[in-house]
């Protein structure tokens, strides 16, 4: 043995030992934190002005209770304890004011309209009981209050058309609890193992067949997690139109396909053997099958999205800034998110773009199911926006706003991070070309853009609304669907009404729909409605005349009546839609944007209906009136609780009135019908339950706007595309090559129930 091979062997395996410890050092040494670009400055102008817009701050909802509570000369109630018979404030919002006085603020250098809110009363205590509606002002002290009711609807508000407030459902569920069901006690013990606290229920609406009625259908289900899909197949009619509590009664009782008088019909039958009883296993507290519960431990993690270099967006108070983008937004009480004073490189495009409605229609074959038609901006889709999970509702790091409200109660409720804000980079080019002809070259552009989102949960339903701007100058209005699906108990013919999902669980057929309002003003206020479509001619080719070529043409047609710009729910729309600037672009087209639906909606109901008129914006697919100042909202919170005499009719709005050179509004209706099948369980996804529109420069530039955007690649097959003056993308490895700063995950929503 060669006496030197023990210190060749002790040298080169230091060597190894010292190589793999580089290594591994090297691999153990955390890339660099992302460093943030300070956001982009704005215009003190553009910020300040769009406070115009802005929401309530919770000191200005203090002073307007304040106020409230020592002008009106009436004892106000705290909502959240009211009873019928008392006075209380339902709900306090920010009263936009009127465009005109708005545009002549923004535009024309004249005086900030009056800071004013909206207040809805509930006048209970008095002899003539009544929903009042008052606009107080100016903010932050206010120092006068005037009632528009009359002049908003018409005449006064009739008290039965009043919303539910919180307090009136629980004084249902006490009465259901301690005297509806004090009548059944061997039926509940026996058949539901009924111990107080085991049940929930449901509500339907709208309450009755008449004006004036207030009977409502309480849907019995397991008091679990998930409960709208644990129905036991008991439910209640509540007579609950007597402003005096201790007169409510049951009017109806329903049990497994069989009617009776009341409770103590039940009673009786069932303890006499004449019940045919289905008992329903009893659901462990966590909802057994409807348990959102992950079913799986976790694994690999998810693909996160992060900015390598900070946020290209800003976000100050109200206003939002994104390279040509701005715009100001807010959260109504009633229809959640809505947007304001929306320009692209500088010049307004729309003045409002907002929900307006979300409606389902259900049907059962049992009675709580088949009279369930939700108007869910009567229970206020602003009021139930959520708080939101990082990383989950929204990229981790997007930014998080919160929100305030008052509604049902005397002080301001704040929601935190129930809004967001994000710039997603969509995986796909928004535009490309690789060019292998004559000249070799790729060009392409990253499909980047900003969303701004919020998520309401009204009942059972959750709704995902998004307003995405992206960099060819649309916009895109989404609504994505999820939650659980209400449910019926399973009996009889219930299979005409949906799929079994479980042992005793139907899940019901329903329709969804939701309406927008979009306030275009392309060019300026005065437009015009314009509809391009195709047809096909047929013609000989010049050059061979013996043979014929069909070929398809432009058509084209002005939409002057408000008659013709109303487009019936399934009948055929014109392709290309727009509303037509007085303004022409270099190649001497008028300017325009193009609105464009996305929707399978199920049918409408049929306008023979006695409550039709309440949710007759259903009818079209598209429609557009004259704006009008009395004309806000397409509905009203009222029309839920009264349909067969609704406050606000949107058929009214339609009345051929001259829709030529004017300032128009677009009244857009989505939807789409859902049956519920086994994969609703244990709740709804968003794949595939997403609809919306989009506004799409039509004309209105002289080429693509993206083009001028930072994000463009080009290069030719001569260049050096791995360098980076030619290619941004081939310095990734540099720029993108840090840890984002995640903040530490927290989650507020389950503070202040």
């Amino acid at each position: 043995m060669n006496p030197r091979l023990p210190y060749v062997l002790l040298v080169g395996a230091a060597v190894i030992i010292f190589i793999l410890s580089c290594m591994l050092l090297s691999r153990g040494r955390q890339s660099p934190s992302c460093e943030s670009q300070p956001h982009i400055v704005e215009k003190t102008g553009s910020t300040s002005q769009s406070l115009v817009f802005a929401d309530l701050t919770p000191e200005e909802m203090a002073q307007v209770v304040r106020y409230l509570q020592g002008n009106l000369g009436v004892p106000l109630v705290d909502a959240s304890r009211a009873k019928p018979s008392d006075n209380c404030i339902a709900s306090v919002d920010v009263q936009v004011p009127a465009k005109a006085e708005v545009l002549r603020f923004l535009d024309g250098g004249g005086a900030r309209p009056p800071r004013e809110a909206l207040a809805v009363l509930y006048f209970g205590n008095q002899p003539d009981p009544n929903v009042t509606e008052y606009v107080v002002g100016p903010l932050p002290t206010p120092v006068y209050h005037r009632d528009v009711t009359v002049q908003k609807y018409g005449g006064k508000v009739p008290y039965h058309r009043r919303p539910m407030l919180g307090s009136e459902y629980g004084q249902v569920g006490v009465f259901l609890e301690t005297v509806a069901f004090a009548a059944a006690p061997t039926f509940l013990k026996e058949v539901f193992e009924y111990d107080g606290t085991n049940v929930a229920f449901q509500t339907t609406a709208p309450h009755g067949f008449l004006s004036g009625d207030r009977k409502s259908w309480f849907i019995v289900f397991q008091n679990v997690s998930g409960f709208f899909v644990h129905p036991v197949g008991l439910e209640v009619l509540v007579d609950h139109s007597s402003l005096d509590i201790s007169r409510w009664a049951v009017s109806r009782v329903f049990y497994n396909g069989q009617y009776y008088r009341d409770m103590v019909q039940l009673e009786s039958a069932y303890v006499q053997g004449r019940i045919s009883v289905e008992k329903v296993r009893q659901a462990p507290r966590d909802g057994d099958f409807s348990s959102m519960k992950p079913r799986a431990p976790s694994a690999a993690l998810f693909p996160l999205q992060y900015e390598p270099q900070g946020p290209r967006y800003s976000v100050r108070n109200n206003h939002v800034l994104f390279q040509a983008w701005s715009f100001a937004f807010g959260m109504s009480v009633n229809t959640g998110l809505r947007l304001f004073d929306i320009r692209h490189k500088g010049e307004r495009v729309a003045y409002e773009i907002s929900i307006q409605e979300a409606l389902s229609v259900y049907g059962s074959n049992c009675p709580g199911g088949m009279s369930t038609r939700y108007m869910d901006g009567s229970f206020g889709i602003g009021r139930y926006t959520s708080p939101l999970v990082r990383g989950v509702d929204c990229p981790y790091s997007a930014t998080y706003v919160d929100t305030h409200s008052l509604s049902e109660t005397l002080s301001p409720s704040k929601r935190k991070a129930s809004l967001c804000i994000f710039e997603q980079n969509l995986g796909s080019p928004l535009r490309r070309h690789y060019s292998n002809l004559q000249s070799l070259y790729y060009g392409g552009l990253v499909n980047s853009a900003l969303v701004v989102r919020s998520i309401a949960t009204v009942g059972n339903h959750d709704y995902v609304w998004d307003f995405i701007f992206y960099q060819n100058g649309a916009i895109e209005g989404k609504v994505q669907a999820t939650g659980y699906a209400s449910s019926s108990f399973l009996h009889g013919d219930g299979l005409r009404y949906g799929n079994r999902v479980w042992e005793h669980t139907l899940g019901t057929i329903r329709t969804h729909s939701v309406n927008y309002k979009v306030d275009l003003d392309v060019g300026g206020v005065k437009n015009s409605l314009v509809a391009h479509d195709m047809a096909f001619e047929m013609t000989r080719a010049p050059w061979s005349p013996e043979q014929q070529i069909e070929r398809p043409r432009l058509t084209k047609k002005v939409l002057d009546t408000e008659d013709q710009a109303a487009f019936r729910l399934q009948s055929k729309m014109p392709r290309y839609i727009y509303f037509a600037a007085n303004s022409k672009n270099k190649w001497g087209h008028q300017r325009g944007y193009r609105i464009q639906t996305t929707s399978f909606a199920g049918d409408h109901v049929p306008e023979a209906s006695s409550m039709e008129r309440a949710i007759s914006w259903a009818r079209y697919q598209l429609a557009v009136t004259r704006r009008k100042e009395e004309e806000p909202t397409s509905t009203s919170i009222y029309n839920q609780n009264d349909p067969w005499t609704p406050t606000v009719a949107f058929a009214d709005f339609i009345n051929n009135e001259t829709i030529t050179n004017e300032d128009l509004v677009a009244w857009i209706t989505v939807g789409f019908l859902h049956i519920p099948h086994s994969e609703d369980i244990p709740n709804t996804v968003t794949v595939g339950n997403s609809v919306g529109f989009l506004l799409r420069p039509y004309n209105y530039y002289d080429l693509d706007p993206s083009i001028y955007s930072h994000d463009g690649v080009f290069f030719t097959s001569e260049q050096d595309f791995t360098a980076c003056e030619i290619n941004p993308i081939a310095c990734l490895p540099k720029t993108a090559s840090c840890l984002p700063n995640f903040p530490p995950f927290t989650y507020d929503g389950f503070q202040n129930m």
